[in-house]
């Protein structure tokens, strides 16, 4: 039972979470576009128009009070004394009110470095194959912007307007964020207009993971169609599945000839759980085959393990499976120079 009255209660949850982290903890506050906010500690709780998410958990709320109880594990009586506390403290501000959340914003890509060194940099630094983030490049799907020189990952829709932008920062400090308006139904991609089979990943850095280790086994990378969901999360219900992403909905939608998909998710909970709502959604209607990293935690963990680069930390080892073949650092330049010579078999036969 509460020891507070209505009225103390009703003024601890006039706080939000922007204004107690501003307040108690600015250093945990991580800013990531606009007045889109995470947490150093969880990267994937968002901090937005007063309310926040906590993505990878599946819940969220709209007051410090919620995120104290729900995140911090406080108990309700010493949440309400934390806020009271605060909420009379000089250095607090709260808000006269929530502010409106905006509708249909418009979508503005990121200013454009006069050059994409830190983007090139960064990304052969996770693995990645030159050649293929030149090709990004080319056609516009990546490059390096300003101030921030984060990489910047382009969606495009059926007429090839840009409609989405994923950020990356290039720096030691771990930032990806989403440029405002971004619509997720035209997320980052490689596409084959006529492939029947469709791989889904959960970040650009995945998707590019998977293109490079493609080509070292000799395969030609416009038979294959790749796209990014940009992030998954976990409900708090597991006995429910989530929603599909939109992305995923969206293309499957609207490419009819796609009839088996592959589901290259993290060998994490929220990568789990994901993948087995999108088979629980899907099973019936298409051959969905699971098939995470053979190895760590993601795609291109197991990228940076094949080519023998430094890789981050990961919790859990991820034991090898037999559904891809394994890639020993030993036979990696085996691997180009066999790819370099399909490459050469194919242009001949055209």
């Amino acid at each position: 039972m509460s020891k507070f009255t209505s009225e103390d209660i009703g003024r601890a949850l006039e706080i939000d979470l922007l204004t107690y982290l501003q307040t108690r903890e600015p250093e945990e506050l991580v800013p990531l576009c606009g007045n889109v906010f995470c947490t150093k500690i969880h990267d994937s709780l968002k901090i937005s128009n007063g309310m926040w998410m906590w993505w990878s958990r599946g819940f969220g709320g709209k007051s410090a009070l919620s995120y104290l109880v729900k995140v911090k594990d406080y108990s309700f009586n010493d949440a309400v004394a934390e806020l009271l506390d605060l909420r009379y403290s000089p250095q607090c501000v709260v808000p006269s009110a929530a502010p409106k959340k905006e509708k249909d914003k418009e979508f503005v890509l990121p200013d454009k470095a006069p050059n994409n060194n830190r983007a090139i940099g960064y990304l052969k630094r996770r693995g990645i194959a030159e050649n293929i983030i030149r090709h990004c490049i080319s056609n516009g799907s990546i490059y390096e912007s300003l101030p921030m020189h984060n990489v910047v990952f382009v969606g495009f829709d059926e007429k090839n307007v840009p409609r989405y932008a994923g950020m990356r920062g290039t720096t030691e400090r771990r930032y990806f964020g989403e440029a405002s308006g971004s619509n997720k139904e035209y997320t980052f991609r490689l596409v084959s207009e006529n492939a029947d089979k469709v791989h889904f990943f959960e970040s650009a850095i995945d998707l590019l993971s998977y293109a490079t280790l493609l080509q070292m086994y000799g395969a030609d990378l416009r038979e294959h169609t790749l796209i990014a969901l940009s992030g998954v999360y976990k409900t708090k219900d597991e006995s429910k599945p989530a929603k599909l992403p939109d992305t995923l909905r969206s293309f499957l939608e609207k490419h009819p000839k796609a009839k088996t998909i592959y589901l290259h998710l993290d060998n994490d909970a929220a990568g789990r759980f994901a993948a087995s709502s999108i088979m629980r959604h899907l099973s019936d209607s298409y051959t969905v085959i699971n098939k995470p990293a053979p190895a760590g935690k993601d795609i291109n963990e197991y990228l940076c393990r094949v080519l023998q680069l430094p890789q981050k930390s990961t919790k859990e080892e991820i034991s090898m499976t037999n559904e891809t073949p394994h890639c020993s650092p030993q036979n990696v330049g085996q691997m180009h120079r066999i790819a370099a010579q399909k490459k050469t078999e194919r242009e001949r036969e055209r």
